[in-house]
């Protein structure tokens, strides 16, 4: 149990307050002006994503069912979601994307980890922190296969994999084009993404 008890109704006054895993994932009464994750047993309150951010994000999810959809490979790319829960022992983090690659069937999100999971950097030094560092850290914990960091201010995507006995990293600027071998034959064009981040940052 929680050492105090949970609102009933979770909002941006319940930031701070203590909650297990089982008394977050059982909440179904929340303002959904907010976005919300457990994080060590503390519950914290974010902003929905911003254009700059969402848009973007839908259009990575475009590319990625396109090369699943034409490519003769795409069958490597089982699913990909946006704005989903990744669970740890006492977190549960919301991920902008998650991609499952190589199960060769549909994926099971309570059970299946994501082969690969995406954040888009948010305006901040505590946001920056978290995505490059704290989120970076629990994902590969968790078996993570590729953590990518795209971020439009910075003007790069960062890339870390678990790799037998190590941890590599990869930096791929904005006029490059990110491949993995996780899906042979996809190709990240990180300006186009960018592109959509900036009409968006601008309108």
């Amino acid at each position: 149990m929680s050492i105090s008890e949970p609102p009933t109704r979770i909002g941006p006054e319940s930031a701070g307050i203590l909650m297990t895993p089982e008394e977050f994932d059982g909440n179904t009464d929340y303002d959904d002006l907010y976005c919300y994750e457990l994080v060590h047993g503390v519950l914290v309150v974010n902003p929905i994503p911003s254009e700059a951010e969402g848009g973007p994000n839908e259009e990575l999810g475009y590319l990625l069912r396109d090369y699943q959809r034409r490519h003769p490979q795409g069958s490597a790319l089982d699913d990909t979601l946006q704005e989903r829960y990744l669970r740890t022992a006492d977190s549960r983090r919301r991920a902008d994307r998650v991609i499952w690659a190589g199960l060769g069937r549909r994926p099971r999100p309570k059970e299946d980890v994501p082969t690969m999971v995406v954040e888009f950097v948010s305006v901040g030094k505590v946001n920056r922190r978290r995505d490059y560092e704290e989120k970076r850290k629990e994902y590969l914990e968790i078996s993570v296969a590729e953590y990518w960091i795209i971020d439009r201010f910075h003007r790069q995507v960062t890339v870390y994999r678990r790799e037998p006995g190590k941890r590599a990293m990869q930096v791929v600027r904005e006029d490059e084009t990110y491949r993995t071998k996780l899906l042979p034959g996809f190709e990240l064009p990180l300006a186009q993404l960018l592109a959509v981040a900036d009409k968006w940052a601008q309108a």
